[in-house]
């Protein structure tokens, strides 16, 4: 559940100051306009970007001196989430649109560059999942770890980066579908499971295009 619009309107302007520090337009030791520039910037009031600054103090990205300003303090870690929240039912679909293409694309590059240890870590992930369902739960956190296994396997920190910040968003959109499901819960886990069986046994065999077709498959069944 949503807070308060003012809330959504500090998660925004956080967001667009974060990252317009990790595009580089802000470096470290940079100086960040003042709270009346970012109020015309971002089109918010002062205590909007009050709490926004404060937000990025407590992350220790920013640092206020007294009299000067507020200065970049240090560079977020690039797995730092930027990806906005889901809020409707259309960001769900472009979640999962762009999902489709991203991991599909993984899956097909991990057929090949995996090593034996990274499809054993995906294996692992997968019975770690089996053994959730068996307790009845919907899993959605082992879901993501499974996902994120094929990821790494691929060998590309891009794909990795890409998948790890939207972590956030796509465990609310598992648990959501889930919940939504035409299915109980059991039955339904329970097919997402042959998916990612599917999914496996294309790694295990080396074949990209069965890989990259049994996870677009698998997402566009969400």
């Amino acid at each position: 559940m949503r807070g308060p619009i003012g809330t959504g309107l500090v998660d925004r302007v956080y967001r667009e100051i974060l990252g317009s520090i990790m595009s580089g337009e802000f470096s470290e030791g940079d100086k960040l306009p003042t709270e009346l520039a970012l109020t015309e910037r971002f089109a918010a009031s002062r205590p909007t970007i009050r709490e926004a600054l404060s937000r990025l103090r407590a992350d220790g990205i920013t640092s206020t001196r007294q009299g000067s300003g507020t200065f970049v303090k240090r560079l977020p870690d690039p797995d730092v989430p930027l990806f906005t929240p889901l809020e409707t039912i259309s960001d769900l679909q472009r979640c999962f649109d762009f999902r489709i293409v991203t991991e599909s694309g993984a899956a097909a590059l991990a057929a090949t560059m995996a090593s034996d240890a990274d499809l054993v870590a995906i294996e692992q992930r997968f019975r770690e999942l089996d053994a959730v369902i068996a307790q009845k739960a919907v899993g959605a956190r082992e879901d993501f770890d499974f996902h994120l296994a094929v990821a790494r396997a691929c060998r590309n920190q891009f794909f990795v980066s890409a998948i790890a910040s939207m972590q956030e968003q796509v465990l609310v959109s598992m648990s959501l579908m889930r919940n939504l499901s035409l299915f109980k819960s059991v039955e339904r886990q329970k097919l997402v499971q042959t998916e990612h069986e599917a999914i496996l046994t294309a790694l295990k065999s080396r074949d990209a295009a069965a890989a990259g077709l049994a996870m677009r498959t698998h997402l566009e069944n969400a």
